[in-house]
């Protein structure tokens, strides 16, 4: 029997899922690596599931609900339980907390996205997108944790890393989602796409130590663009005042 076209996103969905539970899998056999590849994989599988639903047609209500749940195990379970296992078991039952708060925020994060969601496409997020929270702590691990910086810098970064992602995801702080791949939105936003190109030269380049960086880059360009805005509102504001005062003069 031929599958609808209706269950193939859900299907990519699934597999997203199912990839979070092999990373928890390979985290508690202390298979740290593999465990940040699955969540990498499952990133794959949370990009196609998007696609596919606009290629066929079929999003919908069901998808979105389905897409957050697994959402919360690949993106945050998984990265929870991962930085965990690598250092924050160290800390007690401090370290419980500190490693729950990707899982929570993450959770958190996304109940409020439903929520907010009109329609089925957003061109900007409130709060640093789930997926890219997770790819940010699996890139320093993959790449740079005890193998660039000493053990107890590495601790420390990835101590802070566990703090600032969870409360940048629920933040906020507006970040533009990746536009789909068109004709029409490379000539919307060519600048992204200039971006993302050199992103992944640069990452090939490097044999993946590059994502990393660019990880930064997107947190980094959200908050400064978020600064600017509120710097420049500010600024309009103040100036609305001036020329309300300036009009009362006026008048009298």
């Amino acid at each position: 029997m031929l599958i609808s076209k209706k269950f193939i996103p859900s299907l990519f969905t699934i597999l997203n899922a199912f990839c979070g539970f092999l990373s928890v899998i390979n985290s508690a056999n202390h298979e740290y690596e593999t465990a940040a590849v699955f969540i990498i994989i499952a990133t794959l599988f949370d990009a196609v599931d998007g696609l596919a639903a606009r290629l066929t047609k079929s999003s919908s209500e069901f998808g979105v609900e389905l897409d957050s749940l697994s959402d919360v195990i690949s993106f945050g379970l998984a990265p929870s339980f991962l930085i965990y296992g690598i250092y924050l078991n160290e800390l007690g039952d401090i370290g419980v907390v500190i490693s729950s708060l990707i899982m929570v925020f993450a959770a958190i994060r996304l109940a409020r996205f439903n929520v907010q969601l009109v329609g089925f496409d957003k061109d900007k997020f409130n709060g640093l997108p789930a997926p890219m929270a997770a790819m940010t702590i699996v890139t320093y691990i993959l790449f740079y944790h005890d193998k660039i910086f000493s053990l107890s810098s590495s601790k420390n970064f990835l101590f802070v890393l566990s703090i600032i992602l969870p409360v940048l995801m629920v933040s906020r702080i507006k970040y533009e989602s990746l536009p789909k791949p068109s004709l029409f939105a490379i000539k919307k936003n060519p600048i992204i796409f200039v971006i993302l190109l050199i992103a992944v030269i640069i990452t090939l380049a490097t044999g993946g130590e590059g994502s990393f960086s660019f990880c930064l880059f997107y947190i980094f360009s959200g908050i400064i663009i978020s600064l600017k805005n509120f710097v420049f509102k500010k600024k309009l504001n103040k100036d609305d005042i001036l020329d309300e005062h300036l009009d009362l003069k006026k008048s009298k």
